[in-house]
């Protein structure tokens, strides 16, 4: 079934009526998302929040009803969208939105199509979501840290093509999409120690990490099979392949290699793991306390091929562990209980063809690489819980939020749980910012939550050598960690504050709370700017830093994400030069400026 899905049991979830929900949904977050963006600029039909919003040609129309909230926030009743040509009402159609709004949207020649088959794998995804027994979100908020992360209904709240994973099958996605939640056995590599490069961090080597993952069974069959082929395990390092990776990548592209035994593929391992919403990171659920591994994936997802360079693996384990020490040296970081899990190991091949024929960035030198990164799970004590924090803004089939379910569990005033959640959350954010001007992304995707009865106590931040970034040109940094300093213009430092966590989160959670009415918008963002007043208040020796960094200010810059998809969907980002590919659109006007 993973790789030949023989049977119409394949796309059993592929029906007239989910396809129908599915384009309804995602044109609603087109039009939300895209008018947040001003890529749209609806009409107002009447004073009582009906808009229409016309194709290139003017022939189709669009009418729909939605409430602005915050932050130019755009909440679309999915229900209300109506199609309309030459007098006639039409079904909404996904694809065809696309099409007809194609210069609006700046959908070029090149990118249309691969970016409407993005589309039809996102269309696909919400179908098979479909086909799951509904969970309130009362429910979710209850179950376990897998059964929350496997039961999110959508992915990256901005993006519009968030789940295109162009390059699974219908086999594969059941067997490897995170909502699937089929549990998977790695395929193991041998790499020849001169082709590999390993890094470990402080008090880490490779016998006890490798054996500390496979135990002494696995270790024991895998040298057999090298014996039985005339090698000696201790000549090679051990990889950890994503399944897909090995059967669609690796076995054909790195043929010369294997042939050569360079490579060799010594089966799966033992341990069951769990996909996460980042698709490529596995969960150990047969021993929760064990690593997570972050695989390569060459597979389109959002913008990205999701491979993993070798070359950049190589610091990872050392500016891991100099971010853990900074927080461990900082008193107000450990008073919030702000904690990272570590990316401890790193591994990488170095495939010296392609190495020579191909520029830096390449997705040809991002096949074979992989890392190892704690659980939190060792960490937790008492009645304490995990979920990602992509969880508050997941809301049910009845419209309610996770976040609204904690709340009601907790037993508090809702504008005291945000408090507590934006102390665990902001606080180290604020901090990290105006201390060491360190920079997370902080999305709900790479946070997690620690709750206890309802309550988040603390937060965990992850997927930190790839996404943090210090932005003081004159901070001292060590030499193996100097690949995080970037050169971002001083009016747009604050807008890894504004847009990540105002714009990319707080605008959602805001909005969803005041539609099911469990918290008014105002108090939202007056809790939001007694959180940051609070936190500016514990440290005045900052004050310099906030009066040059304004949280207060009037207004920022719109940071248009989907702009960056819409325009190159192979390669939205620099990631040496974040700053210089953002899409800049006018300006937002700051929540929290009246408080």
């Amino acid at each position: 079934m993973t790789t030949h899905p023989a049977t119409a049991a394949a796309v059993r979830h592929l029906t007239p009526e989910r396809w129908a929900v599915a384009n309804r949904l995602l044109i609603r977050k087109a039009l939300a998302e895209f008018s947040h963006e001003r890529l749209l600029a609806p009409t107002p039909l009447d004073d009582d929040g009906g808009y229409s919003v016309r194709s290139d040609d003017g022939t189709v129309e669009y009418r729909f009803a939605a409430r602005r909230f915050a932050l130019d926030h755009w909440q679309v009743d999915a229900a209300s969208i109506t199609r309309h040509r030459h007098g006639s009402e039409l079904p909404p159609d996904a694809l065809e939105f696309f099409v007809e709004l194609r210069s609006t949207l700046g959908l070029s020649a090149e990118v249309l199509p691969v970016y409407l088959e993005e589309i039809s794998s996102t269309l696909a995804g919400t179908a098979y979501k479909l086909t799951k027994e509904p969970t309130t979100s009362a429910q979710l908020a209850v179950a376990g840290f897998q059964a929350i992360e496997t039961g999110m209904t959508e992915g990256h709240p901005c993006f519009v093509a968030n789940n295109g994973r162009l390059g699974f099958g219908v086999g594969e996605y059941r067997a490897y999409a995170p909502e699937a939640a089929t549990g998977i056995r790695l395929v193991w590599l041998a790499a020849r120690r001169d082709r590999a490069t390993f890094t470990a961090g402080a008090g880490l080597d490779y016998p006890s990490l490798i054996a500390g993952e496979l135990g002494e069974e696995t270790l024991g069959r895998f040298a057999a099979t090298m014996k039985e082929l005339g090698l000696d395990l201790d000549d090679y390092l051990l990889i950890p392949v994503h399944p897909w990776q090995w059967w669609n990548k690796l076995a054909v592209t790195f043929a010369g290699e294997v042939a050569q035994r360079h490579l060799v593929c010594l089966g799966e391992g033992e341990d069951a793991y769990l996909a996460q919403q980042s698709i490529r990171t596995f969960f150990n659920t047969d021993h929760p306390g064990k690593h997570y591994v972050k695989t390569a994936l060459s597979v389109l997802n959002m913008g990205f091929m999701r491979g993993l360079s070798a070359a950049y693996m190589e610091a990872t384990p050392a500016i891991n562990d100099w971010l853990a020490g900074l927080i461990e040296r900082d008193d107000l970081l450990r008073g919030a209980g702000f904690s990272i899990i570590r990316e401890r190991a790193a591994i990488g091949y170095r495939h010296q063809a392609y190495e020579a024929a191909t520029a830096k960035g390449s997705p040809y030198l991002k096949m074979l690489a992989a890392l190892w990164r704690e659980s939190p799970v060792p960490a937790l004590s008492g009645g304490e819980r995990l979920a990602t924090m992509a969880s508050l803004i997941h809301t049910d089939d009845e419209g309610r939020s996770v976040a609204g379910a904690l709340i009601a569990e907790s037993g508090l005033d809702p504008a005291d749980w945000l408090r507590r959640y934006l102390d665990a959350y902001l606080v180290p954010v604020l901090h990290s910012f105006y201390a060491y001007d360190l920079v997370f992304m902080p999305h709900g995707e790479n946070v997690i939550l620690v709750i206890e009865d309802g309550v988040v106590r603390r937060t965990v931040f992850k997927d930190i050598a790839e996404e943090i970034a210090v932005m003081d040109p004159d901070a001292v940094l060590p030499p193996q960690v100097e690949r995080i300093r970037a050169d971002v213009p001083e009016d747009m430092k604050l807008l890894s504050v504004l847009t990540d966590v105002f714009d990319c989160f707080l605008r959602f959670l805001g909005a969803d709370l005041a539609t099911e009415g469990v918290l008014d918008e105002e108090t939202f963002w007056r809790t939001v700017a007694a959180c940051v007043r609070g936190y500016q208040d514990s440290v005045p020796y900052l004050a310099d830093k906030f009066e040059r960094y304004d949280m207060f200010t009037e207004e920022f810059a719109l940071s248009c994400l989907n702009r960056l998809q819409l325009r190159n969907n192979q390669q939205m980002v620099d990631l040496e030069d974040p700053a210089g590919a953002l899409q800049l659109t006018g300006t937002l006007r700051n929540p929290i400026a009246e408080y």
